[in-house]
C-alpha cells in the first residue's frame, strides 16, 4: 500500500513539475514577444524550453540576483575609484596653476619667458600623466568589467541554463558578439520573470 501512495505522489509531483514547466515557458514565450525580431529569432521553443526547465526549481533566480548584485557593487566601487581619480586630477592642476601664478609674481621681467616655457613643459608632462593615468584607469574597469561577465557566464553554466557559456575569444571571433546580446536578452527574461513573481512557491504567473 505504501509503495502505491509514494507512486501517487511522485505522479502528483510530475504533473505538478509539469504545470510549473508549462506556466514558465508560455510566460517566457509572451516576454520574447517584446524584444528585437533578430532576437526572437535566436530564441527556438526549444531553447525557451530548456530555459523553464532550469528555472523549475528557482534557484537559478536566487544565483541571478546574487550575481546582479556583486555586479552593481563592482560597477559602484569602479565608479567610485574613477570619480577619486578625476578628483585626484583637478586637484594636482589646481595645484599647479597656483605654484605658476606665484613664480610669474616672483619673477624678474626679463626671466619671465624663460620661467613661462619652462612652466609650459611641466604642465605638459602632468597633462600627459594625467593622461596615462585615465587610461590606465579606463583598461582596469574594462578588464574587471570582462571577468565580471566570464564569471557570470561561467556560473550559469555550472548551473545548467541553456545559451551560457564563458565566450571570451582572444582570437577575435565576430560571433561572440551575437553570443553575447543572446545571454543579455536570456538574462533580461529571467529578471522580467522574477519580477513578475513567478519564482518557485509564488502566485500564478
Amino acid at each position: 500500500m505504501e509503495r502505491y501512495s509514494g507512486a501517487f505522489e511522485e505522479a502528483a509531483e510530475g504533473a505538478r513539475q509539469q504545470e510549473r514547466h508549462y506556466q514558465l515557458l508560455s510566460a517566457l514565450q509572451s516576454l520574447v514577444k517584446e524584444l528585437p525580431s533578430s532576437c526572437q529569432q535566436r530564441l527556438s521553443y526549444t531553447t525557451l524550453s530548456d530555459l523553464a526547465l532550469a528555472l523549475l526549481d528557482g534557484t537559478v533566480f536566487e544565483i541571478v540576483q546574487g550575481l546582479l548584485e556583486i555586479q552593481h557593487l563592482t560597477e559602484k566601487s569602479l565608479y567610485n575609484q574613477r570619480l577619486r581619480l578625476q578628483n585626484d586630477h583637478r586637484v594636482l592642476r589646481q595645484v599647479l596653476r597656483q605654484k605658476h601664478e606665484e613664480a610669474q609674481q616672483a619673477c624678474q621681467p626679463h626671466n619671465l619667458p624663460l620661467l613661462q616655457a619652462a612652466q609650459q613643459r611641466e604642465l605638459e608632462a602632468v597633462e600627459h600623466r594625467i593622461r596615462e593615468e585615465q587610461r590606465t584607469m579606463d583598461e582596469k574597469i574594462v578588464l574587471e568589467l570582462d571577468r565580471k561577465v566570464a564569471d557570470q557566464q561561467s556560473t550559469l553554466e555550472k548551473a545548467g541554463v541553456t545559451g551560457f557559456y564563458v565566450t571570451m575569444n582572444p582570437q577575435g571571433n565576430p560571433s561572440v558578439p551575437q553570443e553575447l546580446t543572446l545571454q543579455m536578452n536570456l538574462l533580461e527574461l529571467i529578471r522580467k520573470l522574477q519580477q513578475r513573481g513567478c519564482q518557485m512557491g509564488k502566485a500564478t504567473l
